[in-house]
Parts: C-alpha cells; structure tokens; sequence
C-alpha cells in the first residue's frame, strides 16, 4: 500500500515542485495566444481554462492509462515507482514542451514543429509516420469501446460492428463540427464520468489493500511474464501513458489554440499529465490486487481483467458505471485522434481548414484508411495484437522526437544547460524505442522488429545508445541553425 499511495504523493509533490522549475525554463508570459489574436472560429477559438483542462486530460488520457498499465503491472510491483517518476520527469515534460512550441507558432501541430526545429527531410518522414499512427490510435479508440460497451450490455447477442459504426460516426462529425460545438459541450459530462469511476475505484481499493495488504505484493505467476519481457525496454512501451507517450504530442496543440493565456500552461498541460500518471496508479494497483485475488486473471485480455476489476472492487451497478469511464478514456481520446491527424494532414499538404469542404476532403482519404484497419484488425485476435503493438512502440517514436525538437527551441533560446530537462528524457526514449525495435523477435504475439527474429537485448541496447548519441549530436547541430 505504501507504494501505491507513496507515487500518487510523489505525483502531487512533482507538480508542485519541478513542474514549478521546467515552467520557468519554458517561460510562458503575457504574449497574446493563438485563441486571443487569430482565431478562425473552427479550430482556433478561445475557451474557459477549466473545459481546457478537461478537454486535455481526456484527449490523453484513453486506454492506456488503464489497459496498458493492467498489462504493464506484470513486471511487478517497481511499475509503481516508475510510473510516478518517470511521468513527472518525462511525460508532464513532455507534454508541457509540446504545448509551449504550438502556442508560440500559432497553434502549430507535430509536423510544422518538427520541421522547424529538427529540418525539412526529418519532418516529411516523421510526419507520415505520425500521421498512421493517429489512424491506428484511431482504430485501437474505436475497437477497444466497441467491445467493452458490447460485451456490457450485449452478454447474450452481438451488436458489435453497429457500435463500431456508431462510434465513428461520433468521430468524424467531431473533427468537423468547430471544437467549441461537439468537444467542448460534451466533455464537462464525460470529465465527470472519469472522475467518478477513477475515484471509486481507488476508494475500494484503499479499503481493502488494509484490509489485506498482500494482495498489492508481486505475483508468483508474474514470473513467466518476465521472463519474456525484460524491464528495460518494454515496461516503457508497455506502459506508455502512464509515463510518457508520444500521442500526447499530437494533443496539446489542439488545446493550444483554444487558450487564453500562456500562464494556464503548467496547470492545463503539465498538471493534466500529472493527473493521468494518478489514474494510472490507480488501475495498475487494482491489476496488481486482482492478480493475487483471482490468479486466473493472467491469462485474460485487459478488457476483460477490466471488467473483472470493476465488479469485484464495486460490484456490478457501481463496476458499470466504472467501465463505462473507461468508455469515456477511449472514446475522448479516438474523436480528438482523428481531429488532429485531419489537422496534421492539412498542415503536411498545405490544405486550409477553415472551409467546411476542404475539411472534408481531407478527412475522405482518413476515413477509408481507418476502415480498412477497422476491417483488418478484427480478422483475427493476431490482428489487433500487431495493430497494438505498432501503435505503441510508434507511439514512443513520437515522443523521442518531439522531446529532441524541444531541445533545439530552448537551446536556440539560450537555454543552454536548462535544455537538459528535455534532452535527458529524449535521449533515453531513444535508446527505449530504437533497442525495442531492434531487440523484438516477432513472438509471444509481438510484432517483428527490424532484424528477423531480434538481436540479443544487450546488442540492441548498445545500438540503441548510440542512436540516442547520434540524434543528441544532430540536435546541437540544429541547434545553431536559425
């Protein structure tokens, strides 16, 4: 129990403090925002800070804070120290520098900043990889909902491909409605959801982790887990929202045009990650209590533990109400994915967005890709596996580059040996993604790496060190380049 309580502490206290620190490296002043000087009635419209706040902890905060981290808690009980600290080290960071960058380039996504900072070849690559990986964050936002509300309410009978229609119906029309007529009414209701079920589920918790404190001890059958997938790279591809994720760097922007100011900067991208590091802990400590409870918990799929998790801790009235947070988590996360892969798009083409119809022409060619993932993906339990896996370990591509492009700003900036607070992370992320990638040999329902079959993790890891090398001393490179 001390572990658990001890992160959400360290979470608090992180925020208080270095976020307190990284928010002067960063700067934000009384500069007039995007919202606040052009806005365009669309994508660019000034909001309260509060529905700011909402809207950008429920655009981050989808399945992976929960499904990934009841996968993730597998590697034992240290999860839970990791979690805490690598979220206020690395992933509010993160988020904070991402969100800085767009609000001082009018609102600009992931690709104008990456060819800003890190040059023109790096971003088109970059940019099309990203740009799959929100259709594939797409297709895992729409799947993942789809089941849970079908296997919920429709034990008897399956009604799932209609809910998968329903869903992204949903989608679309919120990526083309301005984000003030459909994000922005209708999430206060779903912030509401996920508060309730995120609280619920940890006062349960609590009650009884004293009532028996071992079941939040490691796991005997956690050993075979481990045995195929070593700590260091997986739990941070594993366990990607928790920490740190690349998907976030898609979604500050979106929050960055509709501030007021640049002062809501710590609290809105900073703290939100803050706050989803504390859902974290929250369901990777129930995973870990559900294991000891029910050790046949090991050999399900994570929605399924989920569920499990909800009835056993509340019971099925309460558990429902849970789940359906959850819902929530991905859903909020699956509308704003196709937004800004519709705005990165626009921005990649130089496609205006302003007119409704140019909005429709860019989503047309989305719309068909995420379908046909939607279609292959659902073939097989493989299939959605791989599409899981490509979606996470690309996930952490993002990150280690939107977090060596941030290092470039502030070292441009002046920011010399303050630019450490991101350079730090991005390195480490890119010895993270560029060994996982190399090490993963294409079992245990991974998806094959670069090398057939995988090369020895310590050969991986040593390749991965001098990537990590190789990309800090482009960085300095850019870095003197206006």
């Amino acid at each position: 129990m001390s572990w658990f309580i001890g992160g959400i502490a360290f979470l608090v206290f992180g925020y208080l403090t270095y976020g307190r620190f990284v928010e002067k490296v960063f700067g934000p002043d009384d500069r007039k925002t995007p919202a606040v000087s052009s806005p365009d009635g669309v994508d660019v419209i000034p909001l309260p800070q509060w529905k700011n706040l909402l809207i950008q902890l429920l655009n981050i905060a989808g399945v992976g804070p929960v499904i990934g981290v009841i996968l993730g808690i597998k590697f034992g009980k240290i999860a839970l120290l990791i979690i805490p600290v690598g979220c206020i080290l690395m992933g509010a960071v993160h988020d904070f520098a991402v969100g800085m960058m767009s609000l001082r380039m009018g609102g600009a996504n992931m690709p104008k900043i990456v060819s800003r900072y890190l040059g023109e070849t790096y971003s088109k690559v970059f940019s099309g990889m990203m740009v799959l990986l929100l259709l594939l964050c797409v297709t895992v936002f729409i799947n993942v909902p789809a089941n849970l509300i079908d296997k919920m309410m429709f034990p008897d009978m399956s009604f799932f491909w209609w809910i998968v229609s329903a869903i992204f119906v949903y989608y679309i029309l919120a990526t083309l409605f301005p984000v003030d007529k459909v994000i922005g009414r209708i999430y206060p209701l779903f912030g509401a959801l996920l508060v309730i079920g995120s609280l619920a589920i940890s006062v349960a918790l609590v009650i009884a982790g004293f009532k028996d404190p071992a079941i939040l001890d490691d796991c005997a059958g956690f050993a075979s887990f481990q045995a195929k997938n070593p700590l260091f790279p997986c739990l941070f591809v594993t366990i990607a929202c928790g920490i740190i994720s690349g998907f976030h760097a898609t979604q500050s922007p979106i929050v960055a045009r509709t501030m007021t100011s640049e002062r809501q900067a710590r609290a809105t991208f900073y703290g939100m990650m803050a706050a989803e590091g504390v859902i974290a802990m929250i369901w990777a400590a129930s995973a870990l209590a559900i294991y000891n409870i029910a050790p046949d918990n090991l050999n399900l799929p994570g929605p399924a533990v989920l569920g499990n998790i909800a009835t056993h801790f509340l019971g099925p009235w309460m558990g429902g109400v849970t789940v359906l947070a959850i819902v929530v988590l991905a859903v909020t996360s699956g509308d704003t994915a196709l937004r800004s892969s519709r705005l990165s798009a626009g921005e990649m083409f130089k496609v205006d967005q302003i007119n409704v119809g140019r909005r429709i022409a860019t989503c047309v060619p989305l719309i068909a890709i995420v379908t046909l993932l939607l279609w292959w993906s659902n073939m097989s339990a493989k299939s959605f596996n791989n599409l899981w896996n490509y979606f996470a370990w690309g996930n952490q591509v993002v990150s280690a580059t939107s977090l060596m492009a941030a290092t470039v700003w502030l070292l441009r900036s002046g920011r010399r040996w303050t630019s450490l607070v991101t350079l730090l992370p991005g390195a480490f992320m890119t010895v993270v993604v560029a060994s996982f990638i190399l090490w993963t040999p294409g079992t245990g329902g991974q998806p094959w790496g670069l090398v057939p079959g995988g090369l020895p993790l310590w050969i991986s890891i040593v390749v991965g060190v001098l990537v990590a090398a190789g990309f800090a001393f482009y960085v300095f490179k850019r870095s003197r380049k206006d």
